[in-house]
């Protein structure tokens, strides 16, 4: 680990791990055995990075994070706050790699949005947004914009359903409009033309 990282004070920070000059992290951040954070990265407060983590240069991470083992963030992701990323997950920021030809210029952002879950072995293609809350059920292919509350399965992935903040499957109709309470907090959804919201909060 450089010791001219930005480190702020209370990190656990393995000693395995590689954190590189200029690095920001924030407070309560844990980064795993055999991490590699690059120097432009920017990490909020009490992420958890697990064991072979990579993150890029060209990324930001959001606080309450977890970003499970085998995991590589390339430039131009961003993460916002309380997002799982599932073992092995994949994100990409090309959309036509070659190895022949250099590409970097032409990188596609790709933005989690507040709450989303990426199951195990997803994989995001580049230039996607993954919706707040929005649920990718392992080995899911996200190649197109992920709607808030959709759970989404599949090759490529299709919404199967939509879900509530707490994880919970809503009884929302696949068509039209209609309402639904989350079972476990009592949070009450809506569903018209597509979109999903929440209505209230207990």
């Amino acid at each position: 680990m450089s010791r001219n990282a930005l480190l702020q004070p209370q990190h656990t920070i393995h000693p395995s791990a590689v954190v590189d000059a200029g690095a920001v992290i924030g407070p309560a951040t844990r980064i795993w055995h055999f991490s590699h954070v690059c120097g432009g990265a920017r990490i909020g407060a009490c992420c958890s990075l697990g064991q072979n983590v990579y993150v890029g240069n060209d990324v930001v991470i959001g606080d309450n994070v977890k970003i499970q083992n085998n995991v590589s963030v390339y430039d131009a992701v961003t993460i916002e706050d309380d997002v799982f990323c599932g073992p092995s997950m994949v994100f990409t920021n090309v959309h036509n790699p070659r190895a022949a030809v250099v590409r970097k210029d032409e990188y596609r952002p790709t933005l989690v949005r507040r709450g989303a879950t990426i199951g195990a072995n997803a994989t995001i293609v580049c230039g996607v947004t993954i919706g707040s809350y929005a649920f990718l059920a392992a080995g899911a292919v996200a190649t197109r914009d992920v709607p808030d509350f959709a759970l989404m399965a599949g090759v490529p992935a299709r919404r199967i359903g939509w879900i509530s903040r707490h994880g919970e499957r809503l009884a929302l109709p696949e068509e039209g409009e209609g309402r639904a309470v989350c079972p476990h907090t009592g949070d009450v959804y809506a569903v018209s033309g597509g979109v999903c919201t929440l209505l209230s909060a207990e």
